[in-house]
């Protein structure tokens, strides 16, 4: 049987636990530092972190410039657009909430690859969404899927069910380069293109935040720490291993990894708070590695 080359495992699996820690920290800075304010410095943290690898794409005349159409569409969708949803989401949503409708990313990428990409999707791979889908809420009800029937939906919902969906875009845009070199660049080169000109969209949305008198930021050396912490691990390291892990997987299999997310959420939260690990936690991760299984079988076979 065709499998994922283990690297790429590890890449995807990076991923998911960085950007776990980043909904928990989004979720702890609340009230500290308002949501557009949280991803500009974030970004713009990155930008100068990354500023001394992989300033030469900003070279005039540079490959970047001959692509900047595609790039100004994935730095909006990929850094720009998705994290201010995220944070935004955050602040109305609850988290069981924003991790569940986060969890039907590999329908919508599903469904993306079928109608602008020309990629129809089999039975296991439709199998594979339904059986991941089953073990997210499960962490996410803490094994009683009754208590679904008590949500609310509420503004934040339907924010990130449209971060969601444009996160899908972006992945389907990095696994067809079509006419651009980036393959090629150094891998710093790339990611400093994405994270520039996301962090101009989202300078842009922060000027809004601020004429409307939203913005705020309280920092000291906890909330410092944090926004650190994001400006490193779930921005560069993360969106790094993303790249990769789409690259060799698909981006139809990488989706089903991003629901390993609000396990790995559930498994930090429990650590912090010193719960430990139920047995509807394996259960839950026993289901979302199933889903992978069955829709890596198809995408590799084809």
């Amino acid at each position: 049987m065709p499998q994922i080359p283990l690297s790429t495992v590890l890449y995807l699996t990076l991923a998911t636990l960085l950007w776990a820690g980043n909904a928990i920290v989004g979720r702890v800075l609340v009230g500290s530092v308002s949501p557009i304010t949280l991803s500009a410095v974030r970004w713009g943290l990155a930008a100068l972190l990354l500023l001394p690898l992989g300033w030469r794409i900003l070279k005039p005349g540079s490959a970047l410039w001959q692509n900047k159409s595609r790039f100004l569409v994935l730095g909006l969708l990929g850094v720009g657009s998705y994290n201010v949803l995220l944070y935004l989401a955050l602040q109305t949503s609850t988290a069981i909430n924003v991790t569940l409708i986060g969890a039907s990313m590999p329908i919508w990428m599903l469904l993306i690859g079928a109608i602008f990409y020309q990629v129809r999707p089999t039975l296991l791979e439709l199998l594979g969404a339904v059986v991941s889908l089953v073990g997210v809420t499960v962490v996410l009800t803490r094994g009683e899927p009754a208590s679904l029937l008590s949500m609310e939906v509420v503004m934040g919902d339907l924010l990130i069910m449209l971060a969601t969906i444009l996160w899908a875009f972006y992945s389907w845009m990095i696994s067809r380069p079509g006419a651009s070199t980036e393959r090629q660049w150094p891998w710093a080169e790339f990611l400093m293109a994405q994270v520039l000109i996301g962090f101009l969209w989202t300078m842009l949305f922060e000027g809004a935040e601020i004429a409307t008198g939203h913005a705020f930021l309280d920092l000291n050396y906890w909330t410092g720490a944090l926004i650190l912490f994001v400006a490193i691990g779930p921005s560069l390291i993360a969106y790094r291993c993303w790249g990769l892990g789409v690259n060799g997987a698909g981006p139809t299999v990488a989706a089903f990894f991003a629901n390993l997310i609000p396990l790995f959420t559930a498994l930090l939260s429990a650590a912090i708070l010193g719960d430990p690990p139920q047995l509807f936690h394996g259960l839950a991760f026993v289901l979302i590695v199933a889903g992978i299984l069955v829709s890596s079988v198809r995408q590799r076979s084809a």
